[in-house]
C-alpha cells in the first residue's frame, strides 16, 4: 500500500531479503529515515522500556547510567534528560566522556578512576541502569536507600550473586526485563516506536553518525565494531539499510 515500514525483531535480518509477519512491521514517519530506524530500533526500544516501564524516574531525580556512549546508553541517557531527569554515569575514556557531556549528562566519570566514590559524592541516586553485569554489586552500593537498580545485560560478564538479605536491610530493589516481553503485540510495537521516534523528531536525541558497510563487507564491519568505535554500524544492501550491528561502550 506504499507505506514505509521497518521491522525490529525478525530473525536472520542480516540478509538481502527477509520475510516478516505483518504484526511485526513498524510504520515509519516521513521524518524518520531507514538509516535512523536501523540505528535506533533495537536499542532505542530497549531504552524506552527501561526508562518508562522499569525506571519510571520523576523529573528532577538523579540517575546513574553505565556505558553512557554505548548503543543503549546514548539513547537512554538523552531520553531521560529529555524527561527532565539528571543523568550521571561512567564511560571508558575521555573522548567518550566529552561526548556524554555534550549529549546532556551532568557528571561523567572514567571507569579507570574511583567512580564509585565520585558517584556517591553528589546528589542521592534514585536509579542505576546497569547493562554491564560485572558492575552489579557496585550499582547496588551507589544507589540510595529505597532506590532501584535496573539490570538489563551482561556486556562485561556475569554479575556476582546478589544477597537479597543485604538488599532488604537497605531497602533497595533490583528490577530486570527483556524487551520481547514488552513488545508483546502489534499495538505495543506501535505505541513504543511512536514514542521513541518522537524524541528524534523533536531533536531531543542526537546520535553519533552511523558508519555504513555493505552486507558483503560484514567481516570488516565486525572488526570495526571491536575497535574503539562510538556509534552505530549499519549493514546495507545497495542504498537500503538492512540491519544494525550492535555496538558496545
Amino acid at each position: 500500500m506504499g507505506q514505509r515500514v521497518f521491522f525490529a525483531d525478525v530473525p536472520l535480518a542480516q540478509a538481502e531479503y527477509v520475510v516478516a509477519q505483518p504484526e511485526k512491521l513498524i510504520p515509519l514517519p516521513d521524518t524518520v529515515s531507514f538509516e535512523l530506524a536501523a540505528s535506533i530500533a533495537l536499542q532505542g526500544l530497549t531504552a524506552d522500556f527501561l526508562a518508562h516501564d522499569l525506571g519510571r524516574d520523576q523529573p528532577g531525580a538523579t540517575v546513574f547510567v553505565h556505558g553512557l556512549t554505548g548503543g543503549v546508553g546514548q539513547i537512554l541517557a538523552q531520553m531521560l534528560t529529555a524527561d527532565g531527569i539528571n543523568v550521571i554515569g561512567v564511560t571508558g575514556n575521555e573522548a567518550k566522556r566529552q561526548l556524554a557531556l555534550q549529549q546532556g549528562a551532568k557528571r561523567v566519570f572514567l571507569r579507570s578512576t574511583d567512580w564509585v566514590a565520585q558517584a556517591q559524592s553528589g546528589a542521592p541516586i534514585t536509579t542505576v541502569y546497569d547493562g554491564v553485569g560485572s558492575t552489579l554489586a557496585a550499582s547496588l552500593n551507589i544507589v540510595q536507600p529505597r532506590g532501584k537498580v535496573v539490570f538489563f545485560g551482561m556486556a562485561a560478564g556475569d554479575p556476582a550473586p546478589v544477597d537479597p538479605v543485604a538488599m532488604l536491610s537497605s531497602s533497595k530493589s533490583l528490577l530486570t526485563g527483556d524487551l520481547w516481553d514488552y513488545l508483546s503485540d502489534h499495538s505495543a510495537r506501535l505505541k513504543r516506536s511512536q514514542r521513541l521516534f518522537s524524541y528524534f523528531q523533536a531533536g531531543k536525541i542526537n546520535l553519533t553518525p552511523a558508519q555504513k558497510f555493505d552486507l558483503s563487507a560484514g567481516r570488516a564491519a565486525y572488526k570495526r565494531l571491536l575497535s574503539e568505535h562510538t556509534g552505530k554500524i549499519i549493514l546495507t544492501v545497495g542504498n537500503k539499510s538492512s540491519d544494525v550491528v550492535r555496538t558496545a561502550d
